[in-house]
């Protein structure tokens, strides 16, 4: 969601905190058998291109996720991109020219690309855009005047009211009339025009406070209306809008499973996670968009983030091999100003380097994308947990992991269906030796992980 203050965030996370299991009729789980996504947050498009090249699709990521490209307000704070003023490519991140060659080279490198979409709203006051176009808040020369916006101009305050979440303005941005002709067309034109450049998805920023039917119209007017996309729609107990009305026409964000991780690792037992999925009253896992944080959630405390040290390389190793939902690593920079925007204005010189963090290339991270990618349809299979904080489990015959979540090693043998032979721990490096019948003996650091997959043998 578009944020403009630290305040704004942390009040609007907690009128909205974690989605309701529904159904549709979408399959809309990521195309191709990779399903990982590298959110690079607020990248520019030719830092982008080089990781697609060098790391994303080397590592087997299925897609990049890239920061709204449209046109926005100026200023240096991330959320500026959350505020468009026009639908040129003309951002912070890069031009029309930048983006294109983006997407041709991280195509050539097996990584398809989805596009951030800010469509439920403008922006919030007036100026001059980062593109040069003149804007105020509810007058955007040549794509949209007073008449195209809800009539309600007061911030949305009551989440058990549709009409006023889906009508009234999320922190004061001029709230677009979906439901208008004109204004789905011309959404649906930016749209177009991005997948004329080759996008292969989209993620749609604030979905809750647009009507699903007003959506399912956008996306039955793109060139390709079978494209993937996903919904940022975040649960609220008792709210009126609910993620499962959003299933139809894509996946939607299950806000939840980030949150209930954070918990878990935090305070409870990983032993706990047997059944994690559609038992815990999630969305089906074919409809679920997964992921330990993300740009909002990182910055709100609501989950997990790097800050978190072994407890969130833990959590993500444990995302990217148990079989649920479609994954999001997200990838961004260090802060300590929940507001600050990217370091070098989005240029990313090299990872670890001028508070970049580049958590889809952690060693850990990274070496789970090929697990996730290996063992794609295969059940879990020989759960095992010491009724605490380790655990391990296989997935059918193609991989099996221990987390350690323990204070001291974990020194023991694990059953698996793997076939006998010598695998590489794409956790710590190294190999290991699993007999005959399927058995293999290992010592687990605490508060480290060991992984194995037939797509990574010694």
């Amino acid at each position: 969601m578009a944020r403009r203050t630290a305040a704004v965030l942390v009040a609007l996370a907690a009128v909205t905190a974690v989605a309701g299991p529904g159904t549709g009729t979408a399959g809309a789980a990521p195309p191709g058998t990779k399903d990982v996504t590298a959110v690079l947050f607020e990248w520019k498009f030719g830092s982008v291109a080089r990781e697609c090249t060098n790391v994303l699709g080397p590592a087997g990521y299925g897609f990049v996720q890239v920061s709204p490209p449209q046109e926005h307000i100026q200023g240096s704070q991330w959320w500026t991109s959350y505020q468009p003023v026009s639908y040129k490519i003309a951002g912070r991140l890069g031009s029309r020219t930048d983006f294109q060659n983006m997407v041709n080279t991280c195509h050539a490198a097996g990584v398809k690309v989805v596009a951030d979409s800010v469509i439920n709203h403008m922006s919030a006051g007036s100026g001059t855009g980062t593109g040069g176009s003149s804007y105020s808040k509810y007058n955007y020369p040549g794509v949209y005047s007073s008449p195209d916006f809800d009539n309600c101009t007061s911030q949305v305050s009551n989440y058990a009211d549709r009409w006023n979440v889906q009508n009234c303005e999320l922190v004061g941005l001029a709230d677009l009339d979906t439901g208008e002709d004109y204004v789905r067309g011309r959404i649906a034109a930016y749209l177009n025009d991005l997948l004329s450049l080759g996008v292969d998805g989209f993620r749609i920023d604030a979905a809750k406070h647009i009507a699903a039917a007003d959506l399912a119209n956008i996306k039955s007017r793109l060139t390709n209306p079978g494209v993937y996309w996903k919904h940022e729609v975040i649960y609220g107990a008792g709210e009126a809008v609910q993620p499962g009305e959003y299933t139809g026409s894509g996946d939607v964000q299950e806000f939840r499973y980030a949150y209930d991780l954070k918990r878990v690792f935090t305070s409870e037992r990983l032993a706990y996670l047997n059944n994690y999925g559609e038992p815990w009253g999630y969305l089906s896992s074919s409809k679920a968009g997964v992921f330990v944080d993300n740009h909002d959630t990182e910055r709100n405390g609501s989950t997990l983030n790097y800050k978190n040290g072994a407890n969130y390389t833990l959590a993500n190793v444990f995302m990217l091999a148990w079989p649920y939902g479609a994954p999001d690593i997200n990838s961004g920079y260090e802060w300590s100003n929940a507001d600050a925007g990217p370091p070098n204005g989005g240029t990313v010189g090299a990872c670890w380097q001028d508070g970049w963090k580049c958590q889809h290339a952690w060693p850990e991270i990274k070496g789970m994308v090929g697990f996730r990618n290996t063992t794609r349809g295969q059940a879990v299979v020989n759960w095992w947990d010491n009724g605490y904080q380790a655990i391990a489990f296989g997935r059918g015959t193609k991989g099996y992991t221990v987390i350690n979540h323990e204070g001291s090693t974990l020194d023991r043998s694990f059953q698996t269906q793997l076939p006998a032979g010598s695998y590489r721990d794409v956790q710590r490096g190294g190999c290991v030796t699993v007999n005959a019948s399927g058995w293999f003996t290992a010592s687990i650091p605490a508060q480290t992980a060991l992984a194995l997959h037939t797509g990574a043998r010694c």
